[in-house]
């Protein structure tokens, strides 16, 4: 195996004996073989496109989606789910390989798209087509830059169409750009233009998914969220999808059992939709990263909607009470399907009914919900605030935790951070100071949390109108200094839209990105300012001054 798609990366190289993730070999031959379907699946599409032969969108567009998710980091570990996938795609591209005959539309004589799909074939397949199959670093670390920002983009999109929203366009540009990477002669300068749109597309897919949310569930408002428990049974729901989440609460509704956010399903408390259900009684626990212990001592129930599972030990007491949905797998634990649009959580229902309420391993408030309309909304305070001179800086610190030590980084630099400065946050970074009692400035908290990894779309959102507000003639004039942690796919597709939106001099940690070259790094450097975090202190005078 090898795999450097993540921060935790043996080494900082990759990894090749099993994933720090706790991936397996096998599991990672199999996800290979899953994008090598991908690239050939999306490759025929962009022909039939060019050719201008209509197709079903939705059907590709949904298996694109929901294979890149599964091989995101800590989204599915589970072999046999994965290869259902493989199988499902292969079905999908012998149908579109009739469609282009039928049409006699002339396919590119790539290995991707000639392959027959033969089962005895899956394993030399899969073998074949690791990331290693590009010999020249840097273009493998361009095409690797893409699409790892593909998997990103395709997380949000399944969050958006699951509540309704499809934009075709961006299905339509993820088949071409998969057809610009399968192309194994694509010359520097065309997967570089590859990587800069895919940026453009992951503003585009956030802003769906931002409409997609607000729309179902209003826009998100000033909430204080509580972190203790209370005496019923409970479930734990973890992830990012909020459809999910209204399943749930739903389903539990009068039934005695409470319902629980953990992770990235933390923002759901500031949306006004679900504050109706006094069933959600709030957050527990912290970062993905602590979930063995937090599992074992939360008692009941709980359900992985996206990404973030750690594999348990074989004698983790949480083993027989976790469920997995949409695109996450693990070998053991049963995987709710969705049918009609929903998930039936009856039999998680029934668990939690047997089991004691969570032990309590904090308790008190945290405060978000400061996503761009509510920002907007306490926008004449923020102007003045900066005009009289309260606020010196904003530092986006938005991005993933991760159990690096050397993330205790964002942690101090937080602290340190001078009383005139306020940190605009989204993602589970948050979880790194979001508890620490930082005050405010003139009623506005120094921490504004905006919600999910995919809220730094409202970010960018206030930027742009900050530049309108202040007159500004290039958005790096604000004072907005931007600290981005990261962890994982989704981290890197929020990088390529802040530099598509023309953000210069980010500052990413805690360390630069394996898949990164020497050469592709000079670029970035050259062209964009971006650079890796130092020392907090060293850090502090370069950022705030």
């Amino acid at each position: 195996m090898f795999c450097f798609q993540c921060q935790e990366t043996a080494k900082g190289t990759g990894c090749t004996l099993r994933g720090v993730c706790g991936k397996l070999p096998e599991t990672s031959r199999w996800q290979d073989l899953l994008l090598s379907v991908v690239r050939g699946v999306a490759t025929i599409g962009n022909s039939l496109n060019e050719a201008g032969v209509v197709f079903d969108k939705t059907v590709v567009g949904d298996f694109l989606t929901d294979a890149l998710f599964a091989t995101i980091t800590n989204a599915n570990f589970d072999d046999a789910a994965i290869l259902e996938k493989v199988d499902r795609g292969i079905v999908i591209k012998k149908e579109l390989l009739t469609k282009a005959q039928d049409n006699n539309v002339t396919l590119p004589d790539y290995q991707e798209v000639k392959w027959g799909g033969a089962k005895s074939d899956y394993t030399a397949e899969g073998d074949r087509e690791t990331v290693l199959r590009n010999e020249n670093a840097d273009l493998r670390s361009l095409k690797e830059l893409d699409v790892l920002g593909l998997k990103g983009m395709a997380a949000y999109y399944e969050h958006a169409a699951r509540l309704g929203q499809r934009d075709e366009n961006i299905i339509d540009y993820m088949m071409k750009s998969l057809a610009v990477i399968t192309k194994p002669d694509a010359d520097m300068q065309t997967l570089l233009n590859n990587v800069l749109e895919t940026g453009k597309f992951g503003v585009d897919v956030m802003a769906l998914l931002d409409k997609a949310n607000t729309t179902a569930y209003g826009n998100p408002e000033i909430t204080k969220v509580n972190i203790g428990v209370g005496k019923r049974p409970g479930i734990l729901i973890s992830g990012h999808d909020l459809h999910d989440l209204e399943d749930l609460l739903k389903q539990t509704e009068g039934t005695g059992v409470d319902v629980y956010t953990h992770g990235e399903m933390l923002p759901a408390h500031y949306y006004p939709l679900f504050k109706k259900y006094s069933n959600l009684v709030g957050n527990y626990g912290n970062a993905w990263w602590k979930q063995k212990e937090e599992f074992s001592h939360f008692n009941g129930p709980i359900v992985f909607t996206t990404n973030c599972i750690v594999p348990p030990s074989p004698k983790a007491n949480y083993n027989d009470r976790v469920f997995t949905t949409n695109s996450t797998g693990y070998p053991g634990w049963k995987h709710i399907e969705e049918k009609d649009g929903h998930k039936d959580f009856s039999e998680v229902i029934a668990l939690a009914k047997q089991c004691q309420a969570p032990e309590e391993i904090e308790h008190g408030e945290i405060v978000g919900g400061f996503a761009h309309s509510q920002v907007f909304a306490l926008a004449d305070k923020v102007v003045e605030a900066v005009k009289s001179g309260a606020i010196r800086k904003f530092v986006v610190m938005s991005g993933c935790d991760g159990r690096m030590k050397s993330r205790d980084y964002y942690r101090e630099f937080a602290e340190k951070l001078p009383k005139d400065v306020v940190i605009l946050t989204s993602g589970c970074a948050k979880y790194k100071y979001n508890k620490l009692q930082l005050g405010d400035i003139n009623g506005i908290p120094r921490v504004l949390d905006a919600g999910q990894c995919n809220d730094s779309y409202s970010w960018a959102v206030v930027a742009l109108k900050l530049k309108e507000i202040f007159g500004a003639q290039d958005i790096n004039d604000l004072p907005i200094e931007f600290n981005i942690a990261w962890y994982e796919q989704k981290a890197v597709i929020v990088l390529l839209a802040l530099l598509s939106l023309g953000i210069k001099n980010i500052h990413i940690g805690p360390t630069l990105p394996a898949f990164v070259s020497e050469g592709v790094l000079k670029v970035l450097i050259d062209n964009f300012g971006l650079g890796t975090i130092t020392t907090v202190d060293e850090d502090l005078k370069t950022m705030i001054g």
